[in-house]
């Protein structure tokens, strides 16, 4: 299955054409005219991630869900291929859950973050996310007033997954009458 994701995702990332492209793929958005698609077969492992992920959060801002459904699954195998999962790459799993309406992925990337470190932002941002996802108030609430109290020791630590993740976790470290619903 992962093999069958990974030669669609190459076929839908170089543009292909034929009809296995369109069968694959049919709401894939196709490559403009005099624009290449990156190779994802020339990529690393990591890079192969990023670029899924990168492309799932993109279609979930622009609110193209046929996109964001086709490309999702293949960025969750991508990051199972990377091997045992740290913070960062849960937290990100946990991310496309959410774009996706994942409840149960993101509640689940969020519980183990946070059951390796309770302070963990990234977790906590997630958990936060997940409970609204949930629409559970006091949880969210609960999980928010963890994270302020845990930012300024988990921040010093200049962890690379917080610098990639800055406005996540700043947005989330605003009050809620702050942000947007």
């Amino acid at each position: 299955m992962a093999l069958v994701a990974f030669l669609i995702g190459q076929r839908v990332a170089r543009g292909g054409s034929g009809a296995a492209a369109t069968d694959a793929a049919p709401d894939a958005t196709p490559v403009p005219a005099g624009m290449r698609a990156s190779d994802i077969s020339s990529m690393s492992p990591e890079e192969r991630a990023s670029r899924l992920f990168d492309r799932v959060m993109r279609y979930g801002q622009e609110g193209k869900l046929d996109s964001l459904k086709i490309f999702a699954p293949m960025a969750i195998q991508a990051f199972d291929m990377l091997g045992p999962p740290d913070a960062h790459a849960r937290y990100d799993v946990g991310m496309i859950g959410v774009v996706s309406g994942d409840v149960q992925l993101a509640r689940a990337e969020a519980d183990t973050i946070l059951a390796a470190n309770k302070t963990q932002l990234l977790g906590l941002v997630l958990a936060m996310k997940a409970a609204g996802l949930r629409q559970d108030v006091s949880a969210k609430a609960e999980y928010q007033r963890r994270l302020v109290a845990a930012a300024p020791a988990e921040r010093a630590k200049k962890l690379k997954e917080y610098e990639d993740h800055k406005a996540d976790i700043d947005a989330a470290l605003k009050p809620t009458g702050d942000r947007k619903p």
